[in-house]
């Protein structure tokens, strides 16, 4: 039986991802490969046919600077991201038109990440507290899903409006790999 590529480049994502290094092992950057993948595979309607629906979210700008924040801040903005993502691809407007299963175990990705950032920070906010700058961090983030969420309600969650939404993960996904980076140096 011949596996897709997806699958193929997944594991070889995971035999060698690097682990997180905040006292516990923790393959981020194979999570969010995979979900990248997923995500991708979600593509129901080309992204052409919704030009006229697309639309500027706001990146956190300390997504794309990244390297400016410390391990811990790094992490916490990794774990809001994850949480967010969740929320928005977990609500009742997402389109009917995905495949269950692809959804399914996006989300599923998504919840496990999430399961191991918070075992792995939980160990490690035991020996110092979340500093100020994490805390602005995830505000931002919260403000950028929080616009998004605002967008689909505006567009009142059409298929346009959730594979514009699906292409802005994606490339949210491709800044997360570059913070994942940071946790594992």
């Amino acid at each position: 039986m011949a596996f897709p590529v997806s699958v193929l480049l997944a594991l070889v994502m995971l035999c060698s991802s690097p682990a997180c290094p905040l006292g516990c092992d923790l393959p981020l950057s194979h999570g969010n490969q995979e979900a990248f993948t997923l995500l991708s595979q979600m593509e129901r309607i080309s992204i052409r046919s919704c030009l006229k629906d697309r639309a500027d979210f706001r990146f956190p700008q300390i997504l794309v600077d990244g390297h400016q924040l410390e391990k811990t801040q790094a992490a916490a903005v990794v774990h809001e991201t994850l949480q967010q993502i969740f929320r928005l691809f977990s609500t009742s407007g997402s389109p009917a038109a995905w495949d269950d299963t692809l959804l399914d175990q996006f989300l599923v990705g998504l919840y496990q990440q999430l399961d191991d950032l918070e075992t792995c920070l939980g160990k490690e906010t035991k020996v110092q507290q979340s500093p100020l700058g994490s805390e602005n961090s995830r505000l931002a983030v919260k403000r950028y899903f929080h616009g998004i969420s605002l967008y689909l309600k505006e567009k009142e969650h059409s298929a346009c409006a959730w594979e514009v939404v699906r292409v802005e993960i994606r490339r949210c996904f491709l800044f997360m790999n570059k913070l994942t980076g940071k946790l594992s140096k």
